[in-house]
């Protein structure tokens, strides 16, 4: 490539080349070294959700992420309370500016692919000092002792700090596991923090306030205060009450009264059968080889062909969009301007994190059917401040923008990570493949590829869009959302897919140039 054709951001490689990074192996990486990286990033992970950020006042936490803190894989109060969010952000900005060519990088091409990353890499360095500041704009309060050590101005600079090596961190150890390990950083904490959140809200048996005995009315203003899990609170309901009563109210309330209601844990089993089901489907290309006779194989056309990244980084942009709402909405220095308070950008009620009106509250995500079912059918669900159209129509709103932003990304993904007609032809005619009846010719081989990837991309978009959104109206367990459990239950089909590739690797040597391996 011509010096003068190349793209603007080449002026960041002496950044790049400084940047702290993941050394790559130099060859084939032994299965049992990969396990141990993957296990022992996992048990760190787990370590690191529960070093909490020094000097914080916990009483005074608001987390702009609570809707999302599952699918962020980060946890509350943490070094780890941005979770992966920087770096799916930076992502989504590398990918929309690609697909829009407003960044033009030939990403079939060594050297700007390299570009592209290590830009993604400054990208998301900058993200997490954009996410990082705002969070104790009156989010993420120091504590008072610290702030009469120090100063409010030097106590609220260590949480930044805090915030920003603990993300930096989470990106090394996703380099780390996409180096040395099987699969990737960020979908292993995905899977991880779902998978927790799922356990603890089926069988968790303390009671929903701790600071009250468990009862039918034991709780804040007399209001029942049930056994968090779902199995704990239907024992305790079956066992503390008589027919009469289940039957007028103890049945709604084991069935859809939050938290972790029946129908929510029966919207967790169907979405991980669906996707379990969805993963298997596939469209199989007959391949031959050229010149072997004899030789034979398949190219398979998943129908999640885009896999889950699609509604990993729509679900990052709408955490993205409440939290600059809530920001907008609570900032005494944007009173008087167009974007202080603005109700039509997201309006709040004092003290809380879910948006009650205007663009953020139509965007926002659904959590079950108390959330929108039962105010449509029952006025006395229905909030003071909402009307029925509102709960219907942010509904509607949400599936809608699930579905379509998944088909967006879905189309961004294949085309940034050849997996594209065009690179998939050339991998198949690398690999010395075609498919029988058809020239040996990539030109061929990807005509025939058109006329499935493209569709089989949006199909795919839209499924895991719609899934996500469909889980997140019925409810899920533990607050994982329906994001989360389609997440965690393919990233757990395609690590034990990796898994049995590896083990498959290791015990055929010939089979890691076959599979693209070192």
């Amino acid at each position: 490539m011509a010096e003068d054709d190349r793209s603007t951001l080449y002026r960041l490689k002496p950044v790049i080349d400084r940047m702290p990074a993941v050394k790559k192996p130099d060859g084939h990486v032994p299965f049992k070294t990969k396990m141990f990286w993957t296990v022992l990033i996992l048990v760190m992970y787990f370590i690191m959700t529960n070093v909490f950020i020094y000097g914080l006042d916990q009483e005074e936490t608001l987390d702009l992420f609570a809707s999302f803190r599952a699918i962020l894989a980060g946890a509350q109060g943490s070094i780890l309370h941005l979770g992966i969010g920087p770096i799916v952000t930076g992502s989504i900005i590398m990918q929309l500016f690609t697909g829009a060519k407003i960044i033009k990088l030939d990403l079939t091409d060594s050297e700007d692919k390299a570009i592209y990353q290590g830009t993604q890499k400054v990208l998301v360095i900058v993200m997490i000092v954009v996410e990082a500041i705002p969070q104790v704009m009156g989010y993420l309060t120091p504590s008072d002792v610290m702030v009469d050590q120090i100063g409010d101005s030097w106590a609220k600079t260590v949480i930044i700090v805090q915030l920003c090596v603990g993300s930096y961190l989470v990106f090394l150890m996703d380099e780390l596991v996409s180096k040395w390990g099987i699969g990737s950083g960020i979908s292993l904490f995905i899977a991880a923090g779902v998978a927790q959140q799922i356990f603890t809200g089926t069988v968790n048996w303390e009671p929903t306030n701790p600071g009250f005995e468990i009862g039918f009315n034991t709780g804040e203003g007399g209001q029942p205060n049930m056994p968090a899990g779902t199995i704990p609170k239907t024992i305790y309901v079956l066992t503390h009450m008589s027919s009469s009563d289940f039957t007028r109210e103890g049945f709604r309330m084991v069935f859809i009264d939050p938290p972790n209601a029946i129908i929510a844990l029966i919207g967790t089993i169907i979405v991980f059968i669906v996707v379990a089901y969805a993963e298997s489907t596939r469209i199989e290309l007959p391949l031959a080889h050229g010149k072997v006779r004899g030789a034979r194989g398949r190219y398979p056309i998943r129908l999640v062909y885009a896999s889950n990244i699609p509604v990993i980084l729509m679900a990052a942009l709408l955490a993205n969009v409440q939290m600059f709402a809530l920001i907008l909405w609570n900032s005494p220095r944007l009173d008087g301007t167009v974007l202080g308070g603005n109700p039509h950008i997201g309006e709040y009620l004092p003290g809380s994190t879910t948006p009650v009106g205007g663009f953020a509250f139509y965007v926002g995500q659904v959590n079950g059917l108390y959330d929108w079912l039962m105010p449509v059918m029952n006025e006395a669900y229905l909030p003071e401040y909402l009307e029925r159209w509102q709960v219907v129509t942010h509904a509607v709103v949400y599936c809608t923008v699930m579905i379509l932003g998944s088909v967006m990304f879905a189309k961004f993904w294949i085309e940034t990570t050849n997996m594209g007609p065009e690179a998939v032809a050339k991998q198949i005619q690398s690999s010395g493949m075609q498919i029988p009846g058809f020239r040996r010719d990539p030109r061929v081989l990807k005509r025939v590829l058109e006329r499935y990837i493209p569709v089989v991309t949006v199909l795919s978009g839209a499924f895991v869009g719609a899934l996500a959104a469909f889980a997140d109206l019925i409810g899920t367990t533990g607050q994982s959302s329906g994001t989360g459990v389609l997440l965690m239950v393919g990233i757990i089909i395609r690590m034990y897919e990796q898994i049995g590739k590896e083990q498959a690797m290791e015990m055929h040597p010939v089979l890691r140039g076959f599979f693209g391996a070192e």
